[in-house]
């Protein structure tokens, strides 16, 4: 957009945070559920509240992008290679969250059932593309998520940096 803006606006810092407590719940709750026993009352109820939150967040990520590119957004502020590597990190964060997206569902999905979102609606399953599909999508998924932790750590960093070395306006256009 060629208008210029001095922060983000309410509905943009609304997405962004929302959007980042959702990816650090869902890490949580993704490393402890993975170890639930069979007989734990939450073998079940935890999975299906990942899965349901899992798609909650890609609705909310879809919506993101397209206000992202409809809004005026204000410059990322720094050197030519601090510019640069946010807008790759930027780039890289959508990348990895979509990837997730496509991991949890071929997981869920490869035996063919469908995906309950909080007992709303129903998002349908294919069934399994490739053999072992829950496995290899599994382990994608574990690895794509630990790197969306790292890469948004590195983010929150960068920000920190920004506001108390730098001292310029990153984080506050956010805040």
């Amino acid at each position: 957009m060629s208008q210029t803006v001095t922060k983000y606006n309410i509905t943009a810092k609304l997405l962004h945070w929302v959007s980042a407590l959702l990816v650090i719940g869902l890490f949580s709750l993704g490393l402890w559920m993975v170890d639930l026993g069979y007989y734990n009352d939450w073998y079940k109820t935890a999975p299906h509240i990942h899965k349901s939150v899992g798609l909650c967040l890609f609705a909310l990520t879809l919506l993101r992008v397209v206000w992202k590119l409809l809004t005026a957004h204000p410059e990322i502020e720094g050197q030519k290679w601090e510019i640069q590597a946010a807008k790759i990190a930027h780039f890289a964060l959508y990348i990895l969250l979509f990837s997730l997206f496509i991991a949890g569902y071929l997981i869920s999905t490869a035996d063919g059932r469908a995906i309950a979102v909080f007992n709303w609606f129903s998002v349908p399953g294919f069934g399994s593309l490739i053999e072992n599909q829950e496995d290899i999508a599994g382990v994608v998924h574990y690895y794509l998520a630990f790197t969306l932790i790292g890469l948004a750590a590195l983010h929150a960093l960068a920000a920190l940096k920004h506001h108390f070395i730098n001292k310029d306006n990153t984080l506050k256009k956010m805040l």
